[in-house]
């Protein structure tokens, strides 16, 4: 049924255009390999040169460097993105909107042309072109997209929000309780240490140094040297709660669920590749139908009489793989242990039966023996 609805969605997509022939060039071209080769190569370069650009020596005092124009090479890499964003929206205009990472792609490709519409010369708003020019760093995520590792894994993250909130309220909720009580205990201005616990967001600030463990000796040898007796206690529950088991819950959460997002992922991804798979297949029938043959039941008959007895076999079925095999040979050679013991009970129980049947012959003809002597 997924099949059928899968292939249906996909010829009424390409029948509803009035461009098919372009269109399935367009997707030949754009999902081939060598052009994903050509767009992480662009992306890497484009790292290049962005990097390259924030050293002043390399960028006006290099010989190497002098002959490279940066600006035209940013023109070809928004180029090559342009092609790319358009080509994407052309293939699927109504989903491309739908897509949370072709939404921030659409805004990255924007943001990196804002800056040609900025007047270099005025001292001004140099500033602003720079600031501009700095995000167009954010193009380097878009190895994310040609990477399904990374995307599956960013996928599953963002789905572990849920749980990961409910954690951090509940790390919230014992910060608070404990900046209160810290301020409370600390935070006299005369006596105690109002420079990390003077205030709530100071106490906040201090807590958030313990639950990482960065710094808390210091924290803590401030606290011993104003002789506060509780202070060691505070701190070393605090850790406890927030570091070893807040804390530890929190990564314990985010790994959970992102295992059970990428099985998830996994699922769709083989899903995906038997769609793909099959509407290779799909293509060559079309393919066949529109060269030899009528009806499908045409091509069957006529490869049935190009078949031979002494043609080899793939066998691709479950039956035929070497895991099902290693499993079967298991079974029968369990089957004949057990086959083993019931011979063994057989012949247990014939020789009981036997020697029942010896002993009860040997009882009926000591009987018949008394029997005799007492009539005679």
């Amino acid at each position: 049924d997924l099949t059928s609805e899968f292939f249906s969605c996909y010829f009424i997509t390409i029948e509803g255009r009035r461009d098919p022939d372009l269109y399935k060039f367009v997707e030949n071209v754009f999902y081939h390999p060598l052009f994903k080769s050509v767009m992480i190569s662009s992306i890497m370069l484009n790292a290049i040169f962005l990097s390259l650009e924030t050293d002043y020596k390399v960028r006006y005092e290099s010989h190497l460097f002098l002959l490279v124009d940066f600006s035209s090479q940013n023109w070809n890499s928004g180029t090559i993105y342009t092609t790319e964003f358009l080509m994407s929206l052309y293939l699927d205009p109504i989903n491309y909107w739908k897509d949370g990472y072709k939404r921030f792609d659409a805004a990255v490709l924007l943001l990196a042309y804002l800056p040609y519409t900025i007047d270099q010369s005025n001292p001004q708003r140099h500033h602003i072109f720079t600031m501009l020019k700095g995000f167009q760093a954010l193009r380097v995520l878009k190895l994310l997209y040609y990477s399904p590792g990374i995307t599956n894994l960013l996928a599953a993250m963002g789905q572990t929000v849920k749980n990961v909130i409910y954690v951090l309220v509940l790390l919230f909720l014992l910060m608070f309780i404990f900046a209160v009580l810290g301020h409370g205990l600390y935070g006299d201005e005369q006596h105690g240490d109002p420079q990390n616990w003077g205030s709530l967001a100071a106490a906040f600030f201090t807590l958030f140094s313990l639950v990482t463990v960065d710094g808390w000796t210091d924290l803590q040898e401030e606290l011993d040297n104003k002789k506060f007796v509780t202070s060691r206690t505070f701190t070393i529950v605090f850790i406890l709660l927030g570091f070893f088991v807040f804390f530890n819950m929190f990564i314990g959460v985010v790994i959970m669920d992102i295992q059970q997002k990428l099985k998830e992922e996994r699922q769709v991804t083989l899903i995906a590749k038997k769609q793909a798979i099959l509407k290779r297949q799909q293509e060559e029938i079309s393919e066949l139908f529109n060269l030899q043959y009528k009806t499908f039941d045409e091509m069957v008959e006529s490869f049935k009489k190009s078949l031979l007895h002494s043609d080899p076999m793939i066998l691709e079925d479950f039956c035929a793989s070497l895991p099902f095999i290693d499993l079967y040979l298991a079974s029968l050679d369990r089957q004949d242990a057990t086959v083993y013991k019931l011979l063994d009970l057989y012949y247990e129980m014939v020789a009981i039966l036997t020697t029942l049947l010896y002993h009860s012959e040997e009882k009926f003809l000591h009987s018949l023996q008394c029997f005799k002597g007492k009539s005679n």
